[in-house]
């Protein structure tokens, strides 16, 4: 029976190390669109050796980028990934089987984390987000960091999982933490909570304790751990920093927010 065509869309910055391989999974769909935010390695070409539509425009913000990204696609179904993620074959199967006459808008699929040097483990909890959908009845939320597709109809969870090659190493994860709890304190959606000191001092404590036993990062040994230290001190950050801007008024100048415009991230 036949399925509907499939555009896939990819945001990339510098991303050689990891686009070959992400285009390589999805090579059964009919469109591949990438859009590039002005890389100085190999992405495009490399890009461009697996068939991709290769477009530039300058880094216009998480969201944004992937919205124009969207935009670009020939075909009413799209698959949204980032360059440093990819299909296993089995998910590819299952994504083409989803598409034999789709009956909702969009479809949720599991993502699985690369930690540091393993796999997160089996039994931990798999975030899970809106990648597979008909662009006509969804788009972007227009965060600046957490962004996620809005999606306006039904929505199912696809027995799918996405590889995510993220963070190689704790030097970037923290970095991340760093960019992303700027970014949050940026957004003119993210509003100051109440109270704002006892969460700074309580709530990185939490976030740990949810991350490394509720969900389950605790069977991934040291790996899991140090994922749950630094889960904990993105918390404290995103807090900390809007208690800054409380205290400054608002004067905090962002030197470097956006020193590493990584939309894969």
């Amino acid at each position: 029976m036949a399925r509907e065509p499939l555009s896939v869309v990819v945001t990339t910055f510098n991303s050689s190390a990891t686009i070959g391989a992400c285009l390589a999974s999805v090579r059964f769909a009919d469109d591949i669109v990438v859009l590039d935010s002005g890389s100085t390695d190999e992405t495009r070409d490399i890009a461009a050796s697996h068939g991709a539509r290769v477009s530039i425009q300058p880094f216009a913000g998480y969201s944004a980028q992937k919205q124009a990204a969207i935009d670009l696609a020939v075909h009413r179904w799209v698959l949204l990934l980032d360059s440093d993620e990819a299909l296993p074959a089995i998910a590819a199967e299952r994504v083409r089987a989803a598409l034999v006459t789709p009956d909702v808008a969009g479809f949720e699929m599991l993502r699985r984390e690369w930690v540091f040097w393993r796999w997160q483990p089996g039994r931990a909890r798999l975030n899970h987000y809106v990648r597979l959908f008909d662009r006509t009845r969804a788009g972007m939320s227009g965060h600046e960091v957490h962004e996620s597709v809005l999606v306006r109809g039904p929505v199912r969870r696809l027995d799918a999982i996405i590889d995510h090659y993220g963070e190689r190493d704790i030097d970037g994860r923290v970095d991340k933490a760093n960019r992303y709890s700027t970014l949050q304190v940026r957004d003119r959606q993210t509003r100051e909570p109440r109270m704002l000191r006892l969460r700074m001092v309580v709530y990185p404590a939490i976030a740990f304790a949810r991350y490394y036993f509720w969900r389950g990062h605790w069977r991934g040994g040291w790996a899991g751990f140090i994922a749950a230290r630094v889960h904990a001190f993105y918390a404290f950050l995103k807090y900390a920093k809007l208690y800054e801007r409380r205290v400054s008024g608002g004067q905090r100048q962002d030197h470097g927010a956006f020193k590493s415009e990584r939309p894969e991230d």
